[in-house]
């Protein structure tokens, strides 16, 4: 984009005028260096110390570049700062005096914020002042008396969940429609009406309240449960709530509890279970796992075990469930009860995995084998997602008995066919085979990988290749996904040997994402990859291509005004 140099400020954004001002007054611009015939080179200090280059010919500024990361517009602030600084004779503009630095600084009178004005307000306010301008406030906003109450509720001696169930429901109701519907738009109302709760059920318990916390968390529980249910909680505002006030509870379930409290919450649990107050939501098997936090008499745990013994729930809840249950006999029970139950139930995923962890603390290694290959077999037809886990348990296994062969024959396989990593398989790979094989060993995995159908086998090459610093390979596998994403990820590697080549790629995906978008938004983000071109040294490749733009879409008003901006 050429401009003005002397009316340069007619072209450019304010925000970024005012930056660049405030940076050339702060004395933030090296002074420019003349590196030609009206071309200069500056370094500018930010967050980092930056470069700009500016050409200027005839009072025209032919071409700016900065080696900052901003791409958003054609200047950016370090750009500007430097033109008022050529200018600033011109333009009568002085830079603020630079001031010796002492061994002591002179400390700044710190200026008073809204919160300190608060503090000394309320440390000067008589206490019957206080007391009336809250009286009045409550009596006039029906939010405030709401969250004085929730905060000073350990005062409130006729304090219950009514009280907060009712005020949930007048959150819901005020962002329902006449149909009692919670639209997507006003999920948002209700996310900020019951957060204002959950600050007061978490202050609550900050204090020790865990009555109170408890009255506050079941309430929004059982309300916004229904709001999920009949409302549009594709953006999590409305589900928020309730996991918010699940956590709380769970925190609560961990601590050593007051009897009253304890019988409170776990009696609260086991009825919301029974009665299936939370439907098929994971909050149901949540009050399962709190309640198994709290057990402590024998009756409760035998309660605890009819209840789990005949409930109807689906396959990954019934895996779920028993998980719990297993750990509350094992807590309870012994290990003996707890090692039946697992072996009666190993067919759940969890479990055998318990299993397994529970053979390798014994160094039982023939007998963890036999539990994950098994797994294999169990999985492979029904859930082969799983299958991989218990691969990965073999690979463990081996590692503990330096099997060497074993560890490459497992790692190979998780690392070509396993799209979920726990471990880093190429890492291990590496590790274990000698040094004068491994150039062969890559060059075949890369090679099976190009065969593979896998829709993740072209990032595992990229993996390869980056990690064995193969730029020329890396090279060709971008010139074969020329997409602006594959470009941004990879370009960082290949920059400093092949900046020609990146901006031809970039150029490429420009034209190819122009065959398929349009919109201004679409036009402003080309541009701002046509800048990158520029940064990385392309100005004559971007000439090119803004030259093509023009001339292939000659009737896209919002595309040349984006491209006069460059």
């Amino acid at each position: 984009m050429e401009i003005s140099f002397n009316e340069f400020e007619q072209y450019i954004d304010d925000k970024i005028l005012k930056r660049g001002l405030s940076y050339f007054k702060n004395n933030k611009v090296n002074q420019p260096i003349e590196t030609g015939i009206g071309e200069y080179e500056a370094t500018v200090e930010g967050t980092e110390d930056y470069t700009v280059k500016l050409v200027i010919r005839k009072d025209m500024i032919l071409e700016h570049v900065c080696n900052c990361p901003y791409d958003w517009g054609p200047f950016c602030k370090h750009v500007v700062a430097v033109i008022f600084y050529l200018q600033q004779d011109q333009l009568n503009l002085k830079r603020n005096p630079l001031t010796k630095t002492s061994k002591i600084p002179a400390v700044k009178k710190k200026r008073k914020t809204l919160a300190d004005k608060v503090i000394s307000m309320l440390e000067n306010a008589s206490h019957d002042d206080l007391k009336q301008f809250v009286r009045i406030k409550a009596e006039e906003d029906r939010g405030f008396r709401n969250q004085l109450l929730a905060y000073f509720a350990q005062y409130n001696t006729s304090e219950s969940k009514s009280f907060y169930v009712n005020q949930v429901k007048s959150i819901v109701s005020s962002a329902s429609d006449r149909y009692g519907f919670v639209s997507h738009s006003s999920s948002r109302d209700v996310y900020y009406g019951v957060n204002n709760l959950l600050e007061s059920a978490q202050n609550q318990f900050d204090r020790g309240n865990y009555k109170s916390t408890f009255f506050i968390c079941t309430a929004i529980m059982e309300e916004m449960v229904k709001a999920v249910n009949y409302g549009d909680d594709s953006s999590g505002y409305l589900s928020f709530g309730i996991d918010s006030s699940f956590d709380l509870l769970v925190r609560i379930g961990t601590l050593q509890l007051d009897e009253s409290i304890r019988k409170l919450l776990l009696d609260y649990c086991l009825k919301a279970y029974g009665n299936s107050t939370f439907g098929d939501w994971d909050w149901h098997l949540g009050c399962l796992h709190i309640a198994s936090l709290l057990l402590k008499t024998e009756a409760e745990i035998e309660s605890f075990f009819v209840l789990t013994d005949h409930s109807e729930v689906s396959e990954y809840s019934l895996e779920e469930m028993q998980a719990i249950r297993y750990n509350v006999l094992l807590k309870c029970k012994g290990e003996n009860q707890a090692a039946e139950y697992l072996e009666a139930h190993i067919s759940n995923s969890k479990l055998r995995g318990i299993a397994i962890e529970n053979a390798l603390k014994t160094e039982s290694y023939e007998k963890a084998i036999g539990i994950a290959v098994d797994g294999i077999k169990y999985d492979k037809k029904d859930r082969p997602g799983l299958i991989h886990e218990w691969y990965d348990w073999l690979l463990r296994i081996a590692q503990k008995q330096n099997d060497t062969e074993k560890i490459i024959e497992y790692a190979r396989f998780l690392f070509v066919d396993n799209f979920r990593s726990k471990q880093d398989y190429y890492q291990i790979l590496k590790e274990n085979i000698a040094p004068e094989s491994w150039f062969s060993f890559v060059n075949e995995l890369a090679k099976d990988l190009r065969k593979s159908s896998r829709w993740d086998h072209s990032g595992l090459l990229a993996k390869i290749y980056i990690k064995e610093e193969w730029w020329d390979k890396l090279l060709v596998y971008l010139q074969k996904n020329p997409d602006f994403p594959t470009i941004d990820t990879y370009s960082e590697y290949l920059i400093s040997n092949y900046s020609g080549e990146i901006i031809n790629l970039y150029a490429v995906a420009v034209k190819k994402y122009m065959e398929n978008n349009i919109g201004r938004g679409h036009y402003q983000s080309i541009c701002r990859y046509i800048r990158r071109m520029i940064k990385l040294g392309g100005r004559d490749e971007s000439n090119d291509l803004i030259a093509y733009l023009r001339k292939e879409y000659p009737k896209r008003k919002a595309l040349l005004e984006e491209l006069n901006m460059i």
